[in-house]
């Protein structure tokens, strides 16, 4: 049986304890369990970032004949601009105190979110899981050859599976702990790496294999630290949402979420520019870094298979959190198991050529999630979203559709002409591939402006079982209605 998910959600007394199983599904949280503070969004964040997975992006900067400068100045533009917008989504979470994916039933409707949190949400956190079980797979083979990949990826999982069942209490304890070892882990993979290249102040190449132009170049390579973090903005909030109710924290909740995703992607950013400038030709990422870390390769393998957890504890929880976003009527235990299995399966699928595929899936999900954001954003500051007197409304499934909806649909419809990707390239890209990757932009923007047209009209509305010719229009009314065993309200 599913969680129960109402706006007048009851005390369970979870509060601060580490060791319990988290109570609350994609429940509003109420004041007595409100927890933590600001503090928490910096480590949170900061440990899920120090990824290997940031440095693969880095790779790509030779590639694309950018210099040292222009690879570093677009890390900085790309990791500021995602990590400010996941900042103000964190501070969302700690004012309403709920799931980002429940905040987007406003401007997209009760069933209107079911499109965009069943493909981005739900195939993201499966997704993002895969690629860091490959990753910490791989690692742990590279340390013990005698470990098969399968076997590897199947004891990474189950440790992962077993935290995110716990769920947030859990994850912010261990995430603590992680934040300070990884950091100095990779601080040491950073000076021994970068010591031992032989690439270090490269200059730009016109003849790289996937030259575009130095502004077309540049444009893309900011890209790639940007989507990094739009792909986590359906799950920002979801960190936050327990934290005490007051705007003081909540605006700090938001400036520590901006500087740990900031820093940790710059750094790591500027960290895998250099060493992609080493990579011997057809490298895989983890051999590069072993290569490069020469005689500390085990100590910086396995900071990378550590870092496979500070990452894939959040993936696993947002994702179970996605399902039970769509009204599957499972627990959030069974939701983190189907989850992790599927997660699983793909890594062993996804394992040889990993780079490639793993660039498709951020750019795609990327591609859907930009346009979510901006009508999610404008929802909360331009449709008087962040009043909690409207909390209800985001559990009334008797709206249907909202107009955001069309806002997100007219956002990713426009963009497809920008597209980039392995198996799909868009007519802009074809014929102008010196602009570079606009998708985003180009997303983000008709999204905005469709929603600024549309936003305040009525939504689509069904009848509400028990009310023959009503409307819910009200919190009032949302609060009135019967609530079925699952939580939710009909």
């Amino acid at each position: 049986m599913s969680q129960p998910s109402s706006p007048d959600t009851e005390d369970r007394g979870y509060r601060s304890k580490v060791a319990a199983i988290e109570p609350y599904g994609v429940d509003h949280i109420p004041d007595v369990e409100r927890h933590g503070t600001a503090r928490s969004q910096f480590s949170i964040w900061f440990a899920a970032g120090m990824n290997f997975p940031i440095m693969v992006l880095g790779f790509s900067a030779v590639s694309f004949g950018l210099s040292l400068t222009s690879a570093v100045t677009a890390i900085v533009l790309g990791s500021l601009i995602g990590a400010a917008v996941m900042g103000i989504l964190s501070q969302m979470g700690a004012r309403l105190g709920v799931p980002q994916q429940i905040q987007s039933r406003g401007p997209l409707g009760f069933f209107g979110n079911f499109v965009p949190v069943a493909y981005i949400n739900v195939f993201a956190g499966i997704g993002w899981a895969a690629v860091t079980i490959i990753l910490g797979a791989q690692a742990l083979h590279e340390l013990a050859p005698g470990i098969p990949f399968w076997l590897s990826a199947l004891a990474l999982v189950s440790i992962q599976l077993v935290v995110a069942v716990f769920g947030y209490n859990m994850i912010h304890f261990l995430q603590k702990i992680l934040s300070f070892v990884l950091f100095f882990g990779f601080v040491l993979i950073t000076v021994v790496s970068v010591t031992n290249s032989d690439a270090v102040g490269f200059d730009a190449n016109p003849d790289a294999p996937f030259y575009i132009g130095g502004t077309g170049g540049w444009i893309t390579f900011a890209g790639f630290f940007m989507s990094f973090l739009i792909a986590w903005w359906p799950f920002a909030s979801d960190y936050s949402r327990y934290l005490p109710d007051d705007d003081g924290t909540a605006k700090r909740a938001g400036a520590y979420t901006l500087a740990g995703n900031f820093i940790t992607l710059t750094w790591l950013g500027i960290a895998g520019a250099l060493l992609g400038g080493s990579a011997v030709s057809g490298e895989e990422p983890i051999g590069a870094l072993a290569r490069l870390t020469g005689s500390w390769a085990p100590v910086a393998l396995i900071v990378v298979l550590l870092s496979s957890f500070s990452q894939n504890f959040l993936n696993v929880y947002g994702g179970a959190i996605s399902v039970q976003t769509l009204r599957i009527p499972v627990s959030r235990r069974t939701a983190v198991i189907a989850i992790c299995v599927v997660a699983y399966a793909i890594s062993l699928w996804a394992g040889e050529g990993f780079e490639a595929k793993f660039k498709n899936f951020l750019f795609l999900g990327a591609y859907l999630i930009a346009p979510f954001g901006a009508a999610l954003l404008l929802d909360y500051f331009v449709g008087g979203r962040k009043d909690k007197s409207r909390i209800g409304e985001l559990y009334d499934d008797t709206l249907v559709l909202n107009w955001g909806f069309a806002a997100w649909i007219a956002g990713v419809v426009a963009s497809v002409p920008f597209w980039n990707l392995s198996f799909y390239q868009g007519w802009v890209t074809v014929h102008h591939p010196e602009w570079g990757d606009l998708t985003y932009v180009v997303g983000f923007a008709v999204a905005a402006v469709v929603y600024m047209l549309t936003y305040m009209l009525p939504g689509v509305r069904r009848r509400p079982k028990g009310q023959p010719t009503g409307r819910v229009d009200t919190v009032a009314d949302v609060a009135s209605t019967p609530v079925t065993s699952g939580g939710e309200r009909r």
